[in-house]
């Protein structure tokens, strides 16, 4: 019997089939550098929690130019967070190169975002037996710092719990700036050139001239800041 030398082509069958996922929309307001700064607090809590999600940018409630787009994807995507699609705005609008625009998105329940909890870490201190001199910046963000002498103008402590100076203040004091609101700042002499507590500051015009050259402690009520007398 004498068989056909010839075989026939057999060619791979490309096969498509639909696949559904939940992705995250994301929905931008203005200012955008405040969003952006939502988006940061929120990565910081769960600092891994987009890491491989979809994630669509709704774009349905800003008005923003092409170059706006682009700098806003970038700016998302430097966050590790990978932008699947777009939707809310025109096909004219977006750019070579730029995530496809998607439409026919429903909604969907999903589980909201709940920051881990940061892990208590137990208490340290710092001790500076020695003045710190203008020029010097001593930083601590694990805890408290205690100078046994003075700060002197031009000098910076900058701590993540309190701060104690056993001596004049003339520099700068910035304690809690983990987000301690109940960090304090304690001096036996009062003539800085700035106090801050969790990002609450002031500067040596605002501080009352009556306090000046007294012991006092700086301390946050709220979102302002009181400097009282320590009698």
């Amino acid at each position: 019997m004498v068989m056909s030398a010839s075989a026939e082509t057999v060619r791979p069958v490309i096969r498509l089939r639909g696949r559904s996922y939940v992705a995250f929309v994301f929905s931008p307001v203005v200012p955008i550098a405040d969003w952006l700064s939502e988006l940061d607090a929120t990565l910081k809590g769960s600092p891994g929690f987009f890491v491989g999600k979809p994630i669509v940018l709704d774009l349905s409630a800003v008005d923003l130019s092409p170059l706006a787009i682009t700098h806003l994807i970038k700016s998302i995507e430097s966050r590790n967070i990978r932008v699947l699609g777009l939707e809310g705005v025109e096909q004219a609008r977006l750019s070579l190169g730029m995530p496809p625009l998607l439409s026919g998105g429903r909604h969907c329940a999903v589980q909201e975002i709940e920051p881990e909890k940061p892990q208590l870490q137990q208490p340290t201190s710092l001790l500076l037996d020695q003045p710190v001199r203008s020029g010097q910046s001593i930083v601590f963000p694990d805890g408290d710092v205690t100078v046994l002498g003075a700060v002197s103008s031009g000098a910076e402590i900058v701590a993540g719990g309190s701060i104690h100076v056993y001596g004049a203040l003339r520099g700068r004091a910035m304690a809690g700036i983990n987000g301690n609101s109940a960090a304090r700042i304690y001096c036996q002499k009062i003539e800085a050139e700035l106090v801050a507590i969790d990002g609450y500051y002031q500067t040596a015009e605002q501080i009352d001239a009556a306090l000046r050259g007294r012991a006092a402690q700086a301390r946050l009520e709220g979102h302002s800041m009181k400097i009282v007398a320590l009698n």
